[in-house]
């Protein structure tokens, strides 16, 4: 995997330089600021994107805004967007396109976990933070979540983290032919066609939670 790095806290910065090197993959650049990285996404064409949300001048949007340009220069290209605490203003219309994450700082500190969801989004995969999905999933009145049981909601946050039923089966404990059911009775539920391909699945589900709760 090739990749670029952008954020401006330096021990941050080298300590993900550090943390992709020891896994083996390729580190291109690592940038201070979002100033540049649409043009060295340009020339060097990594197959992952790691930038901070809050980025100088104004540490307001930098990075959402950076993000957005090289998804709509560079589709194929992944970005994985990292935030200090849970934000839904500026990134998630990102939400919808293939090979983006979107993950608290903390989440690094899962070494082994980081890079999976790393090389997933790369992929061309998604990803979004645990946190996030707990609080999207709770149905409110009228809301098409409430149709869901709470096994199913367990299984609905696993799918819009971007775990293969194959995983979400490893996590739950359940047989893979189990996990199967629940997925087909959520999708049933809330209306979203069957695809045999996963990462497709995953947008659809994440794209459904944005419009349900409005949180764009």
């Amino acid at each position: 995997m090739r990749v670029v790095i952008v954020e401006d806290q330096v021990l941050l910065r080298e300590g993900l330089a550090r943390l992709f090197d020891d896994g083996g993959h390729q580190v291109l650049s690592t940038l201070g600021d979002g100033s540049a990285v649409a043009d060295v996404v340009d020339e060097q064409r990594p197959d992952l994107v790691v930038i901070d949300i809050r980025m100088p001048p104004t540490f307001t949007d930098e990075g959402a805004r950076a993000a957005r340009e090289i998804k709509d220069r560079h589709p194929e290209v992944g970005v994985l967007v990292l935030s200090q605490h849970v934000e839904t203003e500026h990134a998630m219309d990102l939400v919808g396109r293939p090979g983006f994450g979107y993950l608290l700082k903390d989440r690094v500190l899962a070494v082994d976990d980081f890079l999976e969801t790393a090389g997933r989004v790369a992929s061309g995969g998604s990803a979004l933070d645990p946190t996030v999905v707990a609080k999207l999933v709770m149905p409110a009145a009228g809301s098409p979540l409430a149709r869901l049981s709470e096994r199913e909601r367990g299984v609905l946050e696993l799918m819009a983290e971007g775990l293969t039923n194959t995983a979400i089966a490893q996590r739950l404990v359940l047989s893979q032919r189990t996990v199967e059911t629940h997925v087909r009775h959520v999708l049933l539920k809330l209306d979203i066609a069957e695809s045999e391909e996963g990462h497709r699945r995953v947008l659809a589900v994440l794209v459904l939670l944005r419009d349900v709760h409005d949180w764009r």
